[in-house]
């Protein structure tokens, strides 16, 4: 029985989620599927592929993802099918994969679209659907679309190093407005070195500790911690962190009103 998740930037209000699954449920058969998100902020690849990566890791080896996100950013002829980590990652060719892989996976998939065809969400579906139910029959990853293909390569984000400070960028902001930043617990203790720290953000705002949980501080009091991703996370124990301390994330279009206000995107820890 295949195991297929389902990520996008749709969103809940119309239709199309609802007849993608239909669409994957006629192609492949007897497959579960599992919705990781649908409301990703459109054109946002580090929050995409931060979602991505770190739902898609959690799974059985041999699951299928399908990734509808920025599906029509080119008019390249092919999809993408990657094998990464034991898993299975179908998306456009837009940059997304290498985002998510944090490099070029070792084996990757040009699946052939055909002429003169209206490529929507739904026929992008078919062509993911069949792709998956051809290997789940056993038949040959070689046979099913182009090897050593050259693809869209978009570097993930990363965060800038110096000599005793490093500064990450917010990816992501949760259901409960705690914010993400591209700093993972590795990069910090090797960057850190055993030194004290603090964290910096707005103007006068510093945390200069690392919380295990929310509860470590008084309710309304701000933290900063690792999340169950790895990555560092600023919070407020009970409060709207995003909102309240001026925090926005990454992200390619914006408002005229939100270009007439003062949000940080940045995180800087310095080191001493």
């Amino acid at each position: 029985m295949p195991l297929i998740t389902f990520t996008s930037d749709i969103g809940q209000k119309d239709y199309l989620v609802g007849a993608i699954k239909g669409q994957l449920m006629q192609e492949v058969r007897d497959c579960t599927i599992v919705d990781i998100s649908h409301e990703l902020t459109p054109f946002n690849y580090p929050q995409a592929a931060y979602v991505c990566r770190n739902a898609i890791k959690n799974f059985p080896d041999f699951s299928f993802h399908i990734v509808h996100v920025n599906l029509f950013e080119n008019k390249n002829e092919q999809l993408l099918l990657a094998f990464y980590n034991g898993q299975y990652i179908l998306c456009a060719d837009n940059g997304l994969l290498t985002m998510i892989a944090e490099g070029k996976p070792e084996l990757v998939i040009g699946l052939r679209m055909e002429k003169n065809v209206a490529k929507n969400a739904l026929y992008i579906t078919r062509v993911f659907a069949k792709a998956v139910q051809h290997i789940v029959d056993g038949g040959s990853l070689q046979t099913i679309g182009n090897a050593d293909i050259e693809i869209v390569e978009k570097n993930p984000l990363m965060p800038l190093l110096g000599e005793n400070w490093i500064e990450g960028q917010i990816i992501f902001i949760d259901h409960f407005e705690n914010v993400v930043v591209n700093i993972t617990r590795e990069a910090f203790e090797r960057q850190r070195n055993g030194r004290n720290f603090s964290i910096a953000f707005k103007r006068d705002e510093v945390i200069d500790k690392i919380s295990e949980t929310y509860a470590d501080v008084e309710e309304g009091d701000k933290l900063a911690l690792f999340n169950s991703a790895g990555y560092l996370e600023i919070a407020i124990n009970k409060g709207n962190a995003a909102g309240l301390l001026g925090l926005q994330g990454y992200s390619v279009k914006q408002s005229a009103h939100l270009q007439n206000r003062l949000f940080y995107q940045t995180i800087k820890i310095y080191f001493q």
